[in-house]
């Protein structure tokens, strides 16, 4: 859209679509420099800028009233892809997620699906979220510190083929998605026990 908005499908929210669509377009513009997807891409850069909330997060809808672990993972990993083609992206609002992401973080090292939900609101940690979290910090661009390898040894819990079916949890393959690149970017013995 004029916007920048990339969405087919309303229903459900456009800001986790056009998160994974801007991703796609940031990978594709890295590859090819064809300008006619920069245009594209830049405006839904834009995008996403616009529509950061006060605490650094986003949610499902574009606008910037309330924010999520889930939709913001999606916005990272974008931004980091955009930036990482060379797109230009506003470092305040890079450092508005991390922050965002840090808050959603409890004390046993896991993740709230939301921020406001991490001081007992029943926004306990889980895998998914937690992976999410991780991965989150990673695309972010934070590499080490007490936040992240709490983090990781959170998610390590729940290394696959530890006994339990993959249908244990509510949203297995999603936190498998984002744990496999969290244990990969962690290297060494987490992605060592992770990859097999």
């Amino acid at each position: 859209q004029e916007s920048g908005l990339i969405s087919g499908d309303n229903s459900q929210g456009p800001m986790y679509g056009h998160g994974f669509a801007t991703l796609f377009l940031a990978e594709v513009y890295g590859m090819t420099g064809d300008d006619r997807v920069k245009e594209k891409l830049q405006k839904a850069v834009r995008l996403i800028e616009r529509t950061q909330n006060n605490e650094g997060g986003w949610r499902y809808m574009p606008v910037p009233y309330d924010a999520d672990i889930s939709v913001t993972i999606t916005e990272i990993m974008a931004l980091r892809a955009a930036h990482d083609a060379g797109i230009a992206v506003d470092k305040k609002v890079i450092d508005k997620a991390i922050a965002y992401v840090r808050h959603c973080q409890n004390p046993d090292g896991g993740f709230s699906y939301m921020a406001n939900m991490n001081m007992g609101g029943g926004g306990g940690s889980a895998f998914e979220r937690s992976a999410a979290g991780v991965a989150a910090l990673y695309y972010a661009g934070i590499f080490q510190g007490n936040d992240l390898r709490h983090g990781l040894d959170y998610v390590f819990q729940f290394l696959p083929n530890r006994g339990l079916p993959a249908n244990s949890y509510a949203h297995y393959y999603y936190g498998e998605y984002y744990a496999a690149q969290a244990m990969f970017l962690a290297g060494g013995s987490y992605w060592a026990a992770w990859y097999p």
